[in-house]
């Protein structure tokens, strides 16, 4: 397989990040990448970007290398109640959005108040993405999740960096199986994801390629393949 779609990546903006656009762009291209996002942490992670960064993003060309790009942003679920962190206006002005739990910026907390909060991010209707689900510092109903993904049109991500063996987030390898059962039960499509933080790892899924095939995950479901499914998914939110 060759994915074509890498929707999750960070530079400088993020704080925590050490590439530019311009260098992840041209390791995306270096990649096979055909569409590519930008989606920098928004401001409650600390170090995350300025909402300016966000406002200011129309200076981002649409095309760069041959490639389409998207501006986006990875948004902060600060409360339990699936409150995320930048007005709905700013949200409005970019592409899509990524929804996801941080520590920094949440407290771990039981199943059902995670649960909660993550079906009701998925209810509102500017975000387009989960990000890496399946960290069990915050479990999940994940057939709830998956169940909420075909309600709402809301992408689920397979996060490339959370299946490496340094990254921090615990049991996401046994969640995503059992969250992707679910998906091809509901015949739910998904997207997978870097997650860069360095220029390097853009649009490099070695071990999400890896990990799809060894559970034989149908790959009309996956919409790496398919950059025009994407952007009709991103359509479909809204």
């Amino acid at each position: 397989m060759k994915f074509l779609v890498d929707l999750h990546t960070h530079t400088l903006s993020s704080g925590h990040a050490y590439s530019t656009f311009d260098e992840n762009a041209k390791f995306a291209k270096e990649n096979g990448i055909e569409l590519l996002g930008i989606s920098d942490h928004a401001p409650t992670m600390p170090g995350g970007a300025h909402l300016y960064h966000f406002t200011n993003a129309k200076v981002i060309p649409q095309e760069v290398y041959g490639m389409k790009v998207l501006r986006g942003v990875e948004l902060n679920i600060i409360d339990y109640n699936g409150t995320v962190d930048l007005a709905d206006s700013i949200i409005k002005s970019l592409d899509y959005s990524i929804a996801s739990l941080h520590p920094p910026c949440i407290n771990f907390a039981d199943i059902k108040s995670v649960t909660y909060a993550v079906l009701e991010a998925m209810q509102n209707p500017l975000v387009n993405i989960i990000g890496h689900p399946g960290d069990q510092r915050y479990p999940q109903d994940l057939y709830e999740l998956a169940r909420m993904s075909k309600m709402t049109n809301t992408l689920l991500e397979v996060n490339n960096a959370s299946l490496d063996a340094s990254c921090l987030r615990v049991g996401v390898r046994e969640s995503l199986i059992e969250l992707l059962h679910y998906c091809n039960d509901f015949d739910m499509p998904i997207i997978a994801n870097t997650d860069a933080h360095i220029c390097y790892e853009v649009g490099n899924f070695e071990k999400t390629i890896s990990f799809l095939e060894e559970i034989q995950f149908p790959k009309e479901l996956i919409l790496n393949l398919y950059p025009d499914k994407v952007l009709e998914f991103l359509e479909l939110k809204k």
